[in-house]
């Protein structure tokens, strides 16, 4: 059902979300073009934003697209077996999110407190594998999301108050009385957000002790300057994300709903490139590097 069944509110939706997407798009292909081509960014750091950023343009892209076509058309019906689909990817991408913040904070954690041994415990091997996992993860609990409510019978009527097939509302169609499976895996899948963001906590934690011990001032804020972002953005679309998911089933969801889903679905995809880009001083260098080699190619 959306945002609301109003045409200026649709087409105002619309045209934010159609913006957001763009802005998404752009960031994100701007850090995979410049982390493969660039030769000094080709760190493990570098490679872990690549597959985030990756990700990122896969995550908006099952959801946005469809809602901002919904508005314009004002045709908000999906089929079963489509949003089955949308339901499986949301929760792949976003669970596979997950495991890649959390491995990005386990190699700031390696940089900064072992920086002697950091070439030997991050090696390619180690990179690889950590990301084969992480993309792994999460086609295992998106697939049993996705089975767990799609094999139950749905009942009552069809329609949710969301703009795409979140399994929280998707809950409230269910009988009650039957979904004890689905919650359970639900419950397992919020506890292994709830161990990951323990993780991070714990390495920045471990992160702050050693940079407060850093003599040069200049060198504790570029520390900090690499690492808060990323707290922020992590909090931000794991908290909102557990709390959605965690609360009780409601027949009836409010409007905040809605707009908390905003925050895991559509925040951390804009606020990544724009973290790890215009914050970051290897990328802005990188990009300056890459325009020039361009320009000499036009000359």
């Amino acid at each position: 059902m959306g945002f609301s069944n109003s045409w200026d509110i649709q087409i105002v939706h619309a045209a934010v979300f159609f913006l957001v997407y763009l802005a998404a798009l752009i960031g994100n292909l701007l850090i995979i073009m410049l982390t493969t081509l660039d030769v000094h960014l080709q760190t493990p750091m570098y490679f872990f934003l690549r597959n985030l950023s990756f990700l990122d343009f896969c995550y908006i892209s099952v959801t946005i697209p469809k809602s901002i076509v919904s508005s314009l058309t004002h045709d908000t019906s999906i089929s079963f077996f489509g949003c089955a689909l949308q339901a499986f990817f949301f929760m792949d991408l976003a669970t596979t999110e997950v495991a890649i913040l959390t491995v990005m904070s386990y190699d700031r954690y390696v940089a900064i407190c072992w920086p002697l041994r950091y070439e030997v415990i991050i090696n390619q091997g180690v990179c690889i594998r950590m990301m084969a996992m992480s993309w792994l993860s999460g086609m295992i609990c998106g697939f049993m999301l996705m089975t767990a409510t799609f094999s139950l019978p749905f009942c009552g009527h069809n329609r949710i108050r969301q703009f795409f097939c979140n399994i929280p509302q998707l809950l409230s169609l269910l009988d009650p009385k039957i979904i004890t499976i689905e919650i359970g895996v639900m419950v397992f899948v919020t506890s292994l957000v709830i161990i990951s963001f323990v993780v991070i906590t714990l390495s920045y934690m471990y992160i702050f002790s050693v940079i407060m011990r850093i003599p040069s001032r200049e060198g504790r804020s570029k520390t900090f300057s690499t690492c808060i972002p990323h707290l922020v953005v992590v909090t931000l679309f794991m908290i909102s994300g557990s709390i959605a998911y965690v609360k009780p089933i409601s027949n009836s969801p409010s409007v905040l709903d809605v707009f908390l889903s905003v925050f895991y679905t559509v925040v951390p995809p804009i606020l990544n490139p724009i973290i790890y880009s215009l914050k970051n001083r290897d990328m802005k260098a990188a990009l300056r590097r890459q325009c020039g080699i361009l320009g000499e190619e036009l000359d």
